[in-house]
């Protein structure tokens, strides 16, 4: 049975998250404090943080940031007021592997915990190569030529999914559907991610790998793949 960590300082909405998911069979451990978050994943092992931004203590950014430099994979859903595509880059750069903005539905919460669960725990084996770009599936490391990048899990996922197509032109639905399990609830989220990638892979080098076809997809092409 998964566990959650739900980090919420709203009393009436972390009980509401608690009793609602423990209704669908997740065990949860809650707090209202980020730096009580923090210990808590020091000394427990959780499959998926549901985590709000303002905090006590320490905000849900620093440490959603905090947990990623101490090498804590685990997946992380982001609670927010804030709206904005540039809040959902924000926080999605810090680490999140999902940003769902408040008021939510509790349904709709239940089928991004469940993507995101589903999605790291797929289990796969190989490397996939375009052009200096390498990607380990197994060791979820990421290339380009001898530098390691940083990519958050679900950025991961995206850029395998896409390695896996190129030099192919994927859709915003083909990429939502892998990812995310269903279409339109991603919202803005795929565009913070496909920004994120990009600004990791592609801008610190001299060749740009991520391609955007507007009104099509992207794709991931190295310079040969242009040239056939």
């Amino acid at each position: 049975m998964p566990t959650i960590l739900i980090v919420e300082d709203n009393e009436d909405i972390r009980l509401n998250l608690v009793e609602y998911l423990e209704s669908k069979n997740y065990q949860t451990d809650n707090t209202d404090d980020g730096l009580k978050a923090l210990a808590l994943t020091i000394v427990n092992k959780y499959d998926l943080i549901v985590l709000d931004i303002m905090l006590p203590g320490m905000d849900g950014l620093r440490l959603c940031r905090e947990l990623r430099s101490r090498g804590n994979t685990t997946p992380i859903i982001i609670l927010s007021a804030k709206d904005s595509t540039d809040d959902r880059i924000m926080g999605l750069s810090e680490g999140a592997d999902d940003y769902i903005v408040k008021p939510f539905s509790l349904a709709e919460l239940l089928l991004r915990i469940q993507a995101v669960l589903r999605r790291s725990s797929t289990p796969e084996e190989k490397v996939l190569q375009v052009g200096d770009l390498r990607l380990e599936l197994d060791s979820k490391r990421v290339f380009r030529g001898d530098t390691e990048l940083k990519l958050n899990p679900t950025a991961f996922r995206i850029l395998a999914f896409l390695m896996q197509k190129s030099p192919e032109v994927v859709s915003r639905e083909e990429i939502e559907d892998e990812i995310w399990g269903f279409q339109r609830v991603a919202g803005d989220n795929l565009r913070a991610h496909i920004y994120q990638i990009r600004k990791i892979v592609d801008k610190p080098f001299e060749e740009p790998l991520i391609e955007t076809r507007h009104g099509f997809g992207w794709a991931v092409r190295a310079k040969e793949d242009l040239e056939e």
